[in-house]
This record gives C-alpha cells, structure tokens and sequence, in this order.
C-alpha cells in the first residue's frame, strides 16, 4: 500500500453528509459488497463541496477521501473526464485486487451527473 493510500485512510478528508438542496447518491459493488455514499453542493455550475461515506475496504475508503479532493471546483465537463485512473493515481496506485475501490468512485461521479440536471445553479433532482 502506498504512503498516499494509507494517508487517506487513516485520515480520511470529507467525510459525512452535506444536506440539501446537495445531491446524495450511493453505489455499490455487488461483487465485494462495498457501498459509496456521495454527496455534493454545486454552486456556479461548480462542486463547491462534497462529502463521503464508505462502507468497504482500506482501499474504498481511501479512494472517497480522495474523491473528494479529486471534484473539489471541477465542473460538469471535467468530472466527466474523470477516470478510475485519476483515483488511482490520487491515492498513489492501487493493487489488482483493489482497483474496484476507484471504479466505485467513478460510478459515484456517473450517479451524480445523472442525477443533476443544472449544474449552473442549484442542483435538480428528478
């Protein structure tokens, strides 16, 4: 495990929930049972805060801390842009057998966007 990885993990950043009118979603990895909950403020079309909760593994856990630090100011065209790769490398790699722990995160960042409407203003929820 990377100096980086266990960082995150043993001082995870943003953890929790934020409350509306923030978008929450949650996620899952039916294979390793590991479950992310998301949550972000978009402000100006911009995450202007976000927070996560992790039930899983050292390496889930340590992925959402940098999740978090990943969206921070990005708007809707960057966190497209974002990869599993990008989480990986925020936590300094990921072994084989962890990487799920950075698809997770991006399946979180797909859930949010799906789940948003405008991200130029308050955030929509269907």
């Amino acid at each position: 495990m990377s100096p980086e990885l266990i960082e995150h993990f043993r001082n995870p950043r943003n953890v929790g929930d934020l409350p509306a009118p923030a978008i929450t979603v949650e996620v899952s990895n039916p294979i390793c049972g590991d479950i992310l909950r998301l949550s972000a403020r978009i402000e100006d079309g911009r995450v202007a805060e976000s927070r996560f909760k992790v039930r899983g593994c050292t390496a889930s856990i340590a992925a959402g801390s940098a999740l978090t630090e990943l969206i921070a100011g990005r708007d809707r065209a960057e966190l497209k842009k974002l990869t599993a790769a990008d989480v990986e490398r925020a936590v300094g790699g990921l072994s084989n057998e962890s990487k799920h722990a950075a698809v997770l995160c991006i399946d979180a960042i797909r859930a949010l966007l799906d789940t948003t409407l405008d991200v130029r203003g308050p955030a929509v929820v269907e």
